[in-house]
């Protein structure tokens, strides 16, 4: 079973940390083991296969889930809030390729060597419409070194969406991995709904996992913060790219 990075209070990254196991309603704590024989004594109701570690108070006041795991829901069951969102609609983008992306005619015409940036289509449209009353689309974008073939598509893709009004900015992973950002794509809309999606090996997209645990909104929301702080517009990250090539 995966597990997924809940969140830390350690600056160094080893411990302590708290993880979701992926399916289940149950959380991987990693600590110090404790080794006190006075306090191992006190134990009640130990079985031979437990242990036991320690870790800090602010760490499960700040990330300990306070609801019960969400169920997975199929990603079109989202698509009204891409509409009635207040304000913000946000997104982390971590993955080296998208399947939706290899399967649109997009893509042929990008590995054709066409422009792509001008293609309309009904995503776009919302965005203009949402972003003229005033709301926001942004987004950041993981990108290897190199780029993969998909973050390329990705690059070359953006100046559409940056023109129908979303703000969409790159990170190098490297630089994603020293943030400790998530690992995991997710929509974050208006600070209070987490909208976390699940993708198969394939990177074909299985559902959404939607929650307003406020730990879980609070760890998406510093994920944002340190994401968008370091982040560069992809236009300008476009030519540093192709200066490299």
């Amino acid at each position: 079973m995966t597990l997924r990075l809940i969140g830390t209070t350690s600056d160094e990254g080893d411990c302590p940390t708290l993880y979701e196991i992926e399916g289940t309603d149950d959380v991987l704590v990693q600590g110090e083991r404790e080794t006190d024989p006075g306090h191992l004594l006190q134990l009640r109701d130990v079985k031979p296969s437990e242990t036991f570690v320690r870790v800090p108070r602010s760490l499960l006041t700040r990330y300990a889930p306070r609801t019960e795991a969400p169920a997975l829901r199929p990603f079109s069951s989202i698509a009204h809030l891409f509409r009635e969102f207040r304000h913000t609609a946000w997104r982390l983008e971590t993955r080296r390729g998208y399947a939706s992306d290899r399967r649109s005619p997009k893509w042929t015409r990008w590995q054709r060597g066409e422009c792509i940036a001008d293609e309309a289509s009904g995503w776009l449209e919302n965005v203009t419409a949402q972003t003229r009353l005033g709301k926001r689309f942004a987004r950041v974008r993981l990108v290897d070194n190199p780029p993969t073939e998909g973050q390329r598509f990705l690059l070359a893709s953006a100046p559409g969406n940056v023109s129908a009004g979303e703000d969409i900015r790159n990170l190098t992973r490297a630089q994603a991995e020293r943030l400790r950002l998530p690992e995991f794509d997710f929509w974050l809309f208006d600070s209070t709904i987490v909208a976390r999606l699940v993708f198969d090996e394939g990177d074909t997209t299985l559902g959404v996992h939607v929650t307003e645990d406020p730990a879980e909104v609070l760890a998406a929301c510093q994920a944002r913060d340190a994401a968008w702080h370091h982040a560069v517009p992809t236009g300008e990250f476009a030519r540093e790219v192709a200066s490299t090539e």
